[in-house]
């Protein structure tokens, strides 16, 4: 098995706003004013779901043509459920989102059935949602260095 590691950085840049970066590429990540951010990025939450309906998506474009797919047009739209009293620091309530949808809106020259086996192989298929269902194993490392 070839294994691949890919690097992701983030930085901050000030109150809550973080400078994401990979490859050479960048966004931004920030939190609405309401939750002290300046609402000039969306939040990691959205970010996530952004990466699983992208991730579908990518999918979805990679193996249309192998899965004889005549593919017009899709959508992909992904909302988290999730509980804001865990984040005001209720106790007993979970941390992240407790469920994620996706509505897939697409147009094809293809019957229901055919569609339908196409999103049950998107989401068998679609390695962030297979990370999210699957959690790898997590390590944590850190390098300290004290300014006192």
């Amino acid at each position: 098995m070839a294994k691949q590691v890919l690097k992701a950085e983030v930085e901050s840049l000030g109150g809550l706003q973080l400078k994401c970066s990979a490859r050479g590429f960048e966004f931004l990540i920030d939190e609405p004013e309401s939750a002290g951010g300046s609402n000039s990025a969306m939040n990691p939450l959205e970010a996530l779901l952004c990466s699983l309906g992208a991730c579908k998506m990518m999918v979805a474009r990679f193996f249309y043509q192998a899965q004889e797919i005549q593919l017009k047009s899709m959508k992909v739209e992904v909302l988290g459920e999730i509980d804001s009293d865990r984040l005001k620091g209720k106790p007993d309530v979970k941390i992240g989102f407790s469920k994620i949808i996706t509505n897939y809106t697409i147009e094809a020259d293809n019957s229901k059935a055919e569609i339908e086996n196409f999103i049950a192989f998107i989401e068998r298929t679609c390695p962030v949602k297979d990370t999210l269902v699957n959690p790898p194993e997590m390590e944590t490392n850190l390098s300290f260095h004290s300014t006192t």
